[in-house]
């Protein structure tokens, strides 16, 4: 993997139906039915409309022996009607379930978590090396049994591992870990490789970003260790709907897709499973757009551990760079600025156009030529005005540079002056790789000068701008760089939409908390309550709780593992029922559906108040 140009991982073919995966074939896009897998027709409707907005692979729930067998109807009725895309079905608990489902199904996913270890419970078990190696023989005599049913029936499957649902058994050996989760994976793939079974799939998803994000990095390094080949699904679970969705996705798919991963993509949305489509088709296509640019040529800092990132060390500026969470720099220009109070950024970029009246709250950066000390206000510089850096005595300086800029004489102007604050951008199509070869050099000069990242764009519709800077500033927030960022864009979107879209990829890469954060899965025929209502129910009554976590989950799959990065969670438990969660610990079980969302208000007032 090149961090500087763009290139897609090689991989092996997997055959799936008649749209085969990986190697030369174009990055898939899929997505997964909420319907009930035992109603056909419901289930036929939904699959057409997915594979009408594009969709290329759909998956259903088959929680039980009776939805694998409906399999075979909801195949054939979508075969009749000349709907040839290939079903994935998906499976948890009952390695029983995956077998049926591997005869009517062109691909299984099965879950490694809870395959043949049982449901998590959260304990903490001792096995001795012996009793560990039984329980590994159990699993591989399990498993070989549905391989062998796949290679009969051409069926291929995904080993998909979920940060929610990693086992008892993995957890009580390697801890709630990246390297539990690849390990969680790796002992099913290293059993599809002595059995000479190709046709696999992987993911490894969480509803964190930057845990799916570095466990992904590891897993394929893992794997080139061991001459696998495999392809990889990306996705975020969980993600939530809305911005939040669309942003936490374009993250974490965005930075991986960026350096080459990734054969299929879904993004999670908690929305109508066609609206996840176009989504995906607009990530995937703004990054493989890349796809044979112009060199960057450029070296990766010594230091640098790609599997193990770590914010770079700067000096702090005031509060810039440090220990100092990632600032927000807003771009006004004209005398009228507005402003959304909750998302107010921490200082305003006005170039040459400085406001005749100052607001108090606000700090300024003002072109260098033509600021003059005004209270509150910090001069900006670019490459043509460093001789002037020196006559100026004031603690905060801003420098514009692109990376062609970053020459000798500049170098050396950071190095003598470490309150400048670089403001890098790129008009590269590849823009990741010249903005990370930027902050590389630095770090090999051992630069400390706090570094933000600007993004230009020139979006009309606010998803096109939430997909792309959230998937410009993945890798570099994931790589730990970036110590601000600063949208522009030259559309007909407001400003306070642009700063907000700034704060949300800050809280999306877990970098800064500006507002409460939603958890929530995209439902599936496991879901036993209208998920969308209850969410705008959740969100209407908690918007104001700035910070905390709150995870929706439809169904206990990964709903008590994901409870263990929210604060709170709210799991449906069955038909009309719900149980409370306070982090992964269920508080109330089997509340009535229509009392659970006041339950869970009550829960979250009375601990603020302790």
């Amino acid at each position: 993997m090149d961090l500087f140009n763009y290139q897609r991982r090689k991989t092996g073919t997997v055959n799936i139906g008649a749209t085969p995966l990986g190697g030369s074939y174009p990055i898939r896009l899929q997505s997964m039915t909420n319907t009930s897998t035992r109603d056909t027709m419901g289930s036929v409707a939904q699959v057409k409309r997915i594979v009408e907005a594009g969709g290329e692979y759909v998956r259903l729930t088959t929680q039980g022996v009776a939805e694998a067998e409906n399999l075979r109807q909801i195949n054939a009725a979508l075969r009749q009607d000349g709907c040839m895309v290939p079903l994935v079905a998906d499976v948890h608990f009952n390695p029983a379930v995956a077998d049926v489902a591997a005869l009517y199904a062109e691909k299984v996913r099965i879950n490694p978590g809870n395959y043949v270890d049982p449901a998590r419970k959260f304990e903490h078990l001792e096995y001795t090396d012996e009793e560990y190696a039984q329980e590994l023989q159990r699993l591989h005599d399990r498993f070989v049994q549905f391989l062998n049913i796949c290679k009969k029936q051409h069926t291929a499957i995904r080993i998909g591992v979920n940060h929610g649902s990693l086992s008892d058994r993995i957890m009580s050996r390697y801890g709630d870990t990246p390297e539990g989760m690849v390990e969680s994976c790796m002992e099913y793939l290293r059993i599809c490789v002595e059995e000479q079974f190709k046709d696999v799939v992987i993911s490894i998803k969480a509803s964190n970003a930057s845990v799916m994000v570095r466990t992904v990095r590891l897993l394929v390094n893992v794997m080139d260790g061991e001459g696998m080949d495999f392809p990889l699904h990306l996705g975020v679970t969980e993600a939530g709907e809305g911005e939040d969705g669309r942003i936490k996705s374009a993250l974490g798919i965005g930075a991986l897709l960026a350096d080459g991963y990734g054969d299929t993509i879904r993004v999670s949305l908690s929305e109508a499973p066609e609206a996840e489509i176009p989504v995906a088709k607009k990530l995937r296509d703004y990054i493989v757009a890349r796809e044979m640019h112009m060199p960057i040529e450029a070296e990766a800092a010594p230091n640098f551990d790609y599997l193990h990132c770590v914010r770079r060390k700067t000096v702090p500026v005031h509060d810039i760079g440090g220990d100092n969470v990632p600032l927000v720099i807003a771009a006004r220009f004209g005398e009228q600025h507005v402003f959304n109070p909750d998302f107010m950024p921490d200082y305003v970029y006005v170039g040459r156009n400085l406001p005749q009246t100052l607001e108090e709250d606000i700090r300024y950066i003002v072109d260098a030529d033509v600021w003059k000390g005004e209270p509150n206000t910090y001069p900006a510089y670019k490459k043509d005005f460093l001789p002037f850096i020196s006559m100026n005595p004031v603690s905060l300086k801003f420098l514009f540079i692109t990376y062609r800029d970053l020459d000798e004489e500049v170098l050396a102007c950071l190095k003598y002056h470490p309150e400048i604050v670089v403001i890098c951008q790129s008009n590269h199509i590849n823009r990741v790789g010249e903005l990370r070869a930027v902050a590389h050099k630095l770090m090999t000069r051992e630069l400390k000068n706090p570094l933000v990242f600007i993004q230009h764009y020139a979006e009309q519709e606010l998803e096109d701008l939430q997909i792309r800077a959230a998937a410009d500033m993945g890798p570099l927030i994931f790589d730990g760089l970036c110590d601000g960022i600063m949208l522009f864009n030259n559309g007909r979107l407001t400003d306070p939409m642009v700063d907000q879209t700034a704060f949300s990829i800050l809280q999306a890469g877990r970098l800064r908390m500006v507002k409460t954060e939603y958890i929530s899965c995209p439902g599936c025929g496991r879901t036993l309550y209208n998920l969308e209502e209850t969410i705008a129910r959740i969100k209407s009554a908690t918007a104001h709780l700035k910070g905390l976590k709150i995870g929706i989950m439809g169904c206990i799959v990964n709903g008590p593992g994901e409870m263990a990065d929210a604060d709170y969670g709210y799991v449906g438990a069955g038909r009309g029922k719900v149980s409370l969660y306070k982090q992964k610990l269920c508080i109330e079980k089997n509340i009535p559906e229509e009392e659970a969302v006041e339950r869970l208000l009550q829960f979250i007032e009375a601990d603020r108040k302790l």
